[in-house]
């Protein structure tokens, strides 16, 4: 492969290096921070509804994030791939890959589909829901899976702009499909317009109508900027998820971990199920402040990887853990001063008692967390995805003991589970730290030369 040292010479990174980062970092921020701000008017608007309907999105919401979420090992390879294209001079190759990742997630999403419209009600009872709990939120489950093409496609889409470092053009879908998800939430959960309320099943209903809206004007503009070819090799797409292999056991190794903890968190009673929807929609925001940072570190690191400046990615990956590290900090103070707000505005009334500690556990993360998501993408800029998945797969399993051993019958059991979960996360930013900082094992930063040929 011919890479391109000049080029990469001569990006901005090199000479306004705290500008280049904030500029690619902010409108990423904000795209991000748009799907959990619809998150939490989802969270405010049901939560007038009471505990047991807030629980019960809290189950159906966890499992579609956690199963989409999987599958977004599309978009992470996808941003990869076509950032190291884009550092060797040869975005017009990008357009192929694309449209392969567009083929493999719909054919994913229709499989997910068919499986969980008609098993949302084992997938919710497997979380912990029961009764009406259980029956609102496969309602929420079934609805929500509509839409599941359109997500995946989304996903897809995002990872190559940004990948070809184009930040604003996915700010913008972001922002209408979360204004349109918004809109429709009230609409169908209070009944608007003459149109019923139907309360948590409405919110799962203006989910899927919002992702078809943003999929259709994003494959109108990534046919314009690369191209989508018709001409695709299944051979490619088994390539693909070989690649992505070590991606979807990460994934799901997360994904498991999290799972189990919104399950412990629901068997402990309404209440803190209620508190734990409440403390992890607020998380996944914060959290989604640091992944910009991740997600210019994967664009910037693959860019400069891709055209064999491993000392450019190393600089990178340095100054982008500096303002990741920064971010968490500012955000831990942010959760800690916002706690009465938080507790007023999203917490039921009866969830209030078990609330306040599991969720100052929860902003002391902070940092911790930015190092965890700041590694994970310097990581994916190199393609080091085996190594990211062995952290990822001994921090779950530590997390998932940690969890069995909570005793269901103690006052303390909700906040055990924020503390393991902090662990989890520890563990994770550990190894992360420790491959590029000083680099062990076979770390990408550690070598001299770029093979021609990966």
């Amino acid at each position: 492969m011919t890479h391109s040292p000049q080029a990469a010479q001569s990006h901005p990174f090199l000479t306004r290096r705290n500008r280049t980062i904030l500029h690619l970092s902010l409108p990423i921020m904000l795209s991000l921070i748009a799907e959990p701000v619809t998150g939490l008017v989802d969270t405010g608007f049901v939560a007038r509804l009471g505990a047991v309907p807030l629980a019960a999105l809290g189950v159906g919401a966890s499992a579609l994030s956690s199963a989409f979420w999987i599958f977004g090992f599309l978009g992470i390879a996808t941003q990869t791939d076509v950032a190291q294209l884009y550092g060797r001079g040869r975005e017009a190759d990008a357009g192929r890959a694309l449209s392969l990742a567009f083929a493999v997630g719909i054919v994913f999403s229709v499989l997910l589909s068919a499986l969980l419209i008609p098993g949302a009600h084992i997938v919710s009872r497997a979380l912990g829901a029961e009764g009406e709990v259980l029956a609102l939120a496969a309602q929420y489950i079934q609805l929500r899976m509509l839409g599941a093409p359109a997500v995946l496609v989304v996903i897809v889409g995002f990872g190559a702009l940004r990948g070809l470092q184009d930040m604003k053009t996915p700010l913008w879908i972001a922002l209408a499909i979360n204004l349109a998800n918004i809109v429709l939430d009230y609409a169908l959960i209070f009944g608007w317009a003459g149109l019923p309320a139907i309360g948590v099943a409405g919110a799962g209903l203006a989910s899927s109508l919002s992702q078809w809206l943003g999929a259709a004007w994003l494959l109108w503009v990534v046919h314009r900027r690369l191209g989508l070819s018709r001409d695709l090799s299944w051979r490619d797409s088994f390539r693909l998820l070989r690649v992505s292999r070590d991606l979807i056991v990460r994934s799901g190794s997360l994904t498991l971990f999290l799972l189990f903890a919104t399950r412990v968190a629901t068997q402990l009673g309404p209440e803190a199920g209620a508190a734990h929807q409440v403390i992890r929609q607020v998380w996944f925001f914060t959290a989604l402040f640091v992944e910009a940072f991740a997600t210019t570190a994967q664009s910037l690191v693959g860019y400069f990887y891709g055209s064999g400046s491993i000392g450019y990615a190393r600089q990178v990956a340095v100054s982008t853990m500096r303002w990741s590290l920064a971010a968490g900090l500012a955000l831990m103070l942010a959760m800690l001063i916002a706690t009465p707000i938080v507790s007023e505005a999203l917490a039921p009334a009866d969830a209030l008692a078990v609330f306040s500690l599991p969720w100052i556990i929860a902003s002391v993360s902070q940092p911790l967390n930015a190092l965890a998501f700041i590694t994970d993408g310097i990581h994916w800029g190199t393609g080091d995805y085996r190594y990211l998945r062995n952290a990822m797969v001994l921090a779950t399993v530590a997390g998932l003991f940690g969890l069995q051993l909570i005793a269901f019958e103690t006052a303390a059991s909700f906040s055990a589970v924020w503390l393991v979960t902090v662990g989890w996360i520890g563990i994770r930013a550990f190894f992360g730290v420790l491959r590029v900082l000083p680099g062990i094992g076979s770390s990408p930063f550690r070598s001299r030369e770029l093979k021609a040929d990966r």
